[in-house]
């Protein structure tokens, strides 16, 4: 696997710190603003890398060979927080900070990596930003939106809390192992390369 120091042919570096947003607890596992966690814990899986809990960071960390995974355990609004500390520790720069979250701008199913970018409603991200002090750091978003699109007003908080439907288990499996992959291709080829090949829509 490719070291965290190298960059790409490019000059994009290679991710060092894997993020996975999401809220801590039972209340909110599975729900779609956890897919982040869900994500991370498939890439965990694979390394493997076993998840510890850090006080000082307020976060489950995992070490790999090229770098660290982190599930924050603030609340999803305060994730720059944890975010921030243990990037600081492991000094790696905001453009090696790859973020994973929901997206819901995006139908359940795709994936789309973005090198930089405004919040877009999400708190999360908000507080990475602002944390951060910088909106140049990688994400990929990984789409929750239902079939007829974003929802408005109060559905918006119902649906980013709820938990994935029956009939939505088979979309979301595919799409937590298809984002795995996505991050273990940045991982090992860097950020270009993933983005050229998960960027695009899927094979139906």
């Amino acid at each position: 696997m490719a070291s965290g120091a190298e960059t790409t042919s490019s000059g994009l570096n290679v991710p060092r710190l894997i993020v996975g947003l999401g809220n801590p607890g039972e209340t909110y596992r599975d729900t779609r603003h956890n897919i982040g966690f869900m994500v991370l814990d498939e890439i965990a899986r694979r390394l493997p890398a076993a998840f510890h809990e850090e006080k000082r960071w307020t976060g489950l960390v995992a070490k790999f060979s090229g770098g660290h995974l982190l599930k924050p355990l603030t609340f999803m609004n305060d994730s720059g927080r944890s975010v921030q500390s243990v990037a600081h520790f492991y000094k790696s720069s905001p453009e090696q900070t790859l973020v994973v979250y929901d997206d819901v701008d995006l139908p359940l199913g795709r994936l789309r990596f973005r090198t930089s970018g405004s919040a877009a409603g999400h708190n999360g991200i908000r507080s990475l930003i602002s944390s951060l002090g910088t909106d140049s750091f990688p994400r990929l978003k990984v789409g929750i939106a239902p079939v007829d699109g974003r929802p408005a007003g109060e559905r918006m908080v119902g649906h980013v809390l709820g938990k994935f439907r029956a009939e939505e288990q088979p979309a979301l499996q595919a799409v937590i192992q298809r984002a795995a992959d996505a991050v273990l291709s940045a991982v090992e080829h860097g950020l270009e390369a993933a983005m050229n090949v998960f960027n695009r829509q899927p094979q139906s």
